[in-house]
């Protein structure tokens, strides 16, 4: 099968296309055609050795396509079924392999695969974290670093259909617009002013909660632009990852302080069912859109690692298998 891989860790250059062995079923496990990869800014993190990963490495958590091979004492599924799935660092590929119990069948005359596959990794993150990280209530003053980026559009989708006031910060007019469109009350420009000061200008006590993806570069003004007792959800490392913290820094205004990720929140079938069952059930009666932004060709996996690391995205990136 073709896949695309890595044998050194690097820039978005050490990405190639290569013949490799398809994978086979195991009890209790499905083999994927995968036809739709998602593109994520964590990829990026496996491939430059942020984390850890072995050599040669493949990419990709989360793809969608139809049931190629099934294994023993697998229920419910059968070859050729729509599907959708949370992969292992194995969906830039035309076939992987994955527990049946985390598989999602997709009605495909009520969703594209396409969509299918788009809504996952992103999805799931924005909606355990506005369920579990910090349950977001009505009333509630959010503020969404990165407003415009695949998660972050998410997020501020979430939290106005959960009834919070949202803010959004992004770098241009054109991601501002994305922003509003998904439902931002209030946009920040941060390449423009100081996020923290324009914050409070707007809701002086400042906000309840700040979801930030970006990390190293936007940690100091989220934790500015919290209330007292507010809570900072750092989730992401898009500017590099965040210095090490003076535990003491959160005592003046009694702050909590969480570094969740999305395997922490789906560490049971039950678990990861439901997240999945309540996702799909909000994209499919349109509170939740997922837009995509661009699909890219598994031979221009590269670029789309260029365009996503520039942030020159404002939606949900695609890799097309053949």
């Amino acid at each position: 099968m073709r896949a695309v891989q890595f044998d050194q860790i690097g820039g978005p250059e050490v990405l190639k296309v290569v013949e490799a062995p398809r994978p086979t079923a195991g009890p209790g496990q499905v083999v994927v055609r995968n036809r739709w990869a998602g593109i994520n800014f964590i990829d990026t993190y496996f491939r430059s050795g942020v984390y850890g990963s072995s050599l040669p490495g493949t990419l990709g958590q989360e793809a969608s396509g139809e049931v190629a091979e099934v294994g023993e004492g697998v229920e419910g599924l059968k070859v050729g079924d729509a599907v959708a799935y949370l992969g292992n660092q194995d969906t830039y590929a035309q076939y992987s392999v994955t527990k049946a119990s985390r598989v999602v069948k997709i009605d495909t005359s009520k969703m594209a695969l396409e969509t299918a596959a788009a809504m996952l990794l992103q999805g799931l993150t924005a909606h355990t974290l506005v369920t579990r990280s910090y349950a977001v209530k009505p009333g509630d003053w959010v503020l969404v670093q990165a407003g415009a980026g695949g998660t972050g559009r998410l997020l501020v989708q979430l939290c106005k259909y959960l009834g919070a006031q949202v803010i959004a910060t992004t770098s241009t007019e054109e991601k501002a617009e994305v922003a509003r469109r998904a439902g931002a009350n209030y946009i920040i420009n941060y390449a423009k002013e100081s996020v923290s000061e324009a914050v409070h200008r707007i809701v002086p006590e400042g906000v309840h909660v700040v979801y930030d993806g970006v990390g190293k570069s936007t940690y100091a003004g989220s934790i500015a632009a919290l209330r007292r007792e507010g809570t900072m959800v750092s989730f992401g490392n898009a500017s590099g990852t965040v210095p090490p913290v003076n535990i003491f820094d959160l005592s003046s205004k009694n702050l909590l302080l969480l570094r969740p990720r999305l395997y922490g929140y789906l560490v049971t079938d039950e678990e990861y069912q439901r997240h999945l069952g309540e996702l799909v059930d909000l994209v499919q009666q349109g509170k939740l859109d997922i837009q995509v932004f661009k699909i890219y060709a598994m031979e221009d996996a590269a670029q789309a690692h260029m365009d996503l690391q520039a942030r020159m995205t404002t939606g949900k990136l695609l890799l097309s298998i053949p």
